[in-house]
């Protein structure tokens, strides 16, 4: 008789558990609704950082975001699958809604922490993974985030934290479709799983070593005195810190004739004079000689399967050009200059600039 109600009793089990199966869900989602109708001022923010997974986490369990969903964004097409997205040709980014009140966070901290789980100067991808749906993204949905967005970029940009500009795209929100349940909080479902893609990824190597001591330039806007390296354009920068050459022809000095003194864009050192400047044909600044030898050094420079001599100057140590032996008399010399290197000060402005003693060259 026993062993007959004990039968009768698992029927009813399944039953029970079945019911719990699907009230436990609906109970979970609905104290979720109760907890955003608490939140009175709920806006939701759209960032696209390479694999969701690893966005998702970085927001979860910070103090005024409400929820965090991985999703699909950016593309053409309606609820796409995430093998469709991961093939790359629906033009939806991988990316992370997160449903934030603004009276606890603002949507500027929340840029705050996304921008420290990127490589935001990366134009292909992130990180291990490539491909147009694994780049960096903002999602505006209003003109204040768009205003936002840019204002945190010029920030980074202007740190010098990084050689390259910031590629991370400032881009319309159109719609975002929700992922497949089991991307959601993959981070807790799968930890072990999780912590070997994310370990193996390069993301956390990279976050340690260009975000770890610099978050600081999120964090202010009071003006402050630029250095002189950090005044400089994106040009100048690539062309005296980096060894870089600019275009030919399409450059401020190489055919400029007027009469002065060209000095150093970072630290004014006199370098060369238009006395000794000539029209090499070559579509850069030609001298034939420093206005001061003390001013220059010369290096060998072995690059580009070519042995030539680089020019630098010597106070601030910026890449100027090189020196060839192919130049007119007295000196057979022709400096090949980047006029990205220099500042061109004219003849009638040399006494107030404090370099009255060249004034004597164009007697």
């Amino acid at each position: 008789m026993k062993k007959l109600k004990t039968i009768y009793w698992i029927p009813a089990m399944l039953i029970i558990a079945g019911i719990l199966i699907q009230i436990i869900p609906a109970l979970g989602q609905l104290n979720q609704r109760r907890t955003k109708m608490n939140h009175k001022n709920l806006e939701t923010a759209v960032f696209a950082g390479g694999c969701f997974w690893c966005v998702e986490s970085a927001f979860e369990g910070i103090d005024g975001v409400i929820d965090v969903i991985s999703g699909y964004t950016g593309g053409h097409m309606d609820n796409p699958t995430y093998e469709q997205v991961t093939s790359g040709t629906t033009g939806h980014y991988e990316a992370v809604q997160v449903t934030f009140d603004s009276d606890i966070i603002t949507f500027q901290e929340l840029l705050k922490i996304f921008f420290q789980q990127i490589d935001p100067t990366d134009p292909d991808g992130s990180f291990v993974d490539r491909g147009n749906q694994y780049r960096s993204a903002v999602f505006y949905q209003n003109d204040t985030q768009k205003k936002d967005v840019v204002k945190v970029i010029e920030k980074i940009n202007g740190s010098r934290i990084f050689d390259k500009p910031v590629t991370t795209q400032i881009l319309e929100f159109k719609n975002f479709h929700e992922a497949e349940m089991y991307h959601q909080d993959y981070h807790k479902k799968n930890p072990i799983q999780y912590k070997f893609y994310r370990a193996g990824s390069g993301r956390d190597k990279f976050i340690d070593k260009k975000w770890k001591d610099n978050a600081h330039v999120f964090d202010t806007d009071m003006p402050r005195n630029l250095s002189p390296i950090e005044k400089l354009t994106p040009l100048q920068y690539e062309v005296t810190q980096k060894n870089g050459t600019e275009p030919p022809f399409d450059n401020e000095y190489w055919n400029n004739k007027k009469q002065g003194i060209y000095v150093d864009i970072i630290s004014n050192e006199p370098l060369f004079s238009s006395q000794d400047k000539f029209d090499s044909g070559t579509g850069w600044p030609s001298f034939t000689k420093p206005v001061n030898m003390q001013s220059i050094k010369e290096i060998e420079d072995k690059s580009l399967f070519m042995k030539r001599v680089e020019i630098r100057s010597k106070k601030a140590d910026s890449h100027l050009g090189h020196v060839f032996d192919d130049g007119p008399e007295p000196t057979g010399l022709r400096y090949c200059i980047n006029s990205a290197s220099l500042r061109f000060i004219p003849k009638e402005d040399l006494e107030k600039e404090g370099f009255k003693d060249f004034l004597p060259l164009f007697d």
